[in-house]
């Protein structure tokens, strides 16, 4: 394990197998969601997803990457996280303080009125996760993946835990306890709340896992100076991070606007967001690789043979990334079976919203020279040109085309992303990819899905027979190219 690439194997393997498990957990969720909930309670928590998802950013003040940074060049990175943690603490509990405060005119703005709970739910998950989302740095930073990888699962298995019983246990116990106290929580009939309740619960959980190391002497001490120079680097994150997310998620919020009148935008947005859940596979492969390459760019910056080690990391990224699309795509027969009957429409999304992530886990690869050269500022108007690109491509077709308009915007925008940051990042920090290789996996990925759209209407055993053919066939292309290279 001494070889680099080895090593960021060994380590992605490790976060993989805690990511998948965790995302096979909650990946449980879609069934269980899509059954027990209609199409408009699940667009419910799809918004509400997507506004959580916005507010980490902020909250988070890009302090996640910027510990890696400045841990990896002081020479007491016990002090760069203690700082850093302090100052995440202070922002997520006057944040949380306004949501209970505020929690009545925010839910009635909204129209979730009678939903208040759910506001302060939404703070807690938020001040809770951006806490442990430092100290979860902290175990990626000493190398520690088997701790973060127990922790994280058992958070989703909490959080799975937690659905199954409020789902499938409380609504029977409700009905002969009428007067329960859990009845000032959560509604007798299983709803969107239920979601955002089992979620504040398995934060609460994952805090208590970290219990033991908060209580040793010197975890909140906190650096002025450090933190300074940790906020100039990291804000620019943080902001270039805000378009980014909002670019992930927007689209999410602009259902309840562009969807014309004669149609429940929180239906269709139900339906959207089910499609786009059995990409989990695609988005789940770029998570567990982010959590292992992030520190490992870090690390080798200063080596001699940094780049061409960052160019070999985005061959094999690409190749298995394609081993992914079609994966999903020739199984999505048996895949789609995992929703309700009402949710199904939304596989249409699905080769879009696969060849969608892929291109973005191409850019975190490439997007690496801001970071390393310290131009951060510069990845604030990369992820602002393709927020631009998704609203107007949203504002103009979503109210025409749904969902599919959402999908296609996902597309375009993060094709814009990776174009800026090939362009600037062979300007600023030259890296010798091959782009002929990695532009023939792709292309051969699209060839064999496009092949399996020409055969006939066949009987489905036969059909996942052809298929698994195929994907053999592309691992013993990938091999007979890049095997050589993964033997030395």
């Amino acid at each position: 394990m001494n070889h680099p690439i080895k090593r960021l194997a060994g380590e992605t393997a490790i976060y993989g197998l805690s990511t998948v498990l965790a995302r096979a957990l909650n990946f449980l969720f879609v069934p269980l969601y899509t059954r027990m909930l209609s199409t408009a309670n699940y667009g419910t928590v799809t918004e509400f997803m997507a506004y959580i998802a916005i507010l980490q950013v902020v909250l988070s003040m890009g302090l996640e990457t910027g510990c890696f940074r400045f841990a990896n060049k002081h020479d007491q990175p016990k002090q760069v996280f203690s700082s850093a943690l302090s100052a995440v603490l202070v922002a997520s509990l006057l944040f949380w303080g306004v949501c209970i405060l505020f929690a009545h005119p925010v839910a009635s703005g909204l129209g979730y009125l009678g939903y208040e709970k759910c506001i302060i739910w939404l703070g807690g998950i938020l001040a809770i996760d951006n806490f442990t989302s430092i100290l979860f740095a902290r175990l990626r930073f000493e190398h520690k993946a088997l701790k973060f990888a127990v922790f994280k699962t058992i958070k989703i298995a909490g959080e799975l835990t937690f659905n199954l019983l409020l789902f499938l246990a409380l609504p029977a116990y409700l009905q002969s306890h009428p007067d329960s106290l859990i009845l000032r929580w959560v509604p007798p009939v299983p709803d969107f709340s239920y979601v955002l309740f089992a979620i504040f619960l398995s934060c609460v959980l994952s805090l208590l896992l970290f219990i033991p190391q908060l209580c040793k002497k010197g975890v909140f001490r906190f650096y002025p100076a450090l933190w300074k120079k940790m906020m100039y680097y990291a804000i620019p994150l943080m902001l270039a991070g805000l378009p980014g997310i909002l670019n992930d998620f927007s689209d999410r919020i602009l259902f309840r606007f562009l969807i014309p009148a004669s149609q429940v935008w929180r239906s269709e947005l139900g339906v959207f967001q089910a499609g786009v859940k059995l990409a989990v596979l695609m988005t789940l492969f770029i998570q567990m690789f982010r959590y292992a390459a992030e520190p490992f760019f870090f690390a080798h910056a200063k080596e001699k043979q940094s780049r061409e080690l960052y160019a070999k990391v985005f061959n094999y990224f690409t190749a298995f990334a394609v081993l992914v699309f079609l994966g999903v795509l020739l199984y999505a027969d048996v895949i789609g079976l995992i929703l309700g009957r009402d949710f199904r429409a939304g596989i249409s999304v699905l080769p879009i919203m696969l060849f969608a992530h892929l291109l973005l886990g191409m850019s975190f690869n490439v997007s690496i020279w801001y970071k390393l050269t310290e131009k951060t500022s510069m990845a604030l108007y990369i992820t602002c040109s393709g927020l631009l690109v998704t609203l107007v491509v949203n504002l103009l077709f979503m109210p025409r085309f749904g969902y599919m308009a959402a999908a296609w915007a996902h597309l375009l925008s993060y094709a814009v992303i990776l174009g800026l940051n090939i362009l600037l990042g062979q300007k600023h920090y030259p890296v010798p990819y091959r782009w002929k290789r990695v532009g023939l996996y792709l292309g051969v990925g699209l060839a064999i899905w496009a092949i399996s759209l020409l055969l006939p209407a066949l009987p489905l055993p036969v059909k996942l027979i052809i298929h698994t053919l195929f994907i053999l066939g592309y691992l013993a292309f990938v091999w007979r190219i890049e095997g050589a290279t993964l033997r030395k």
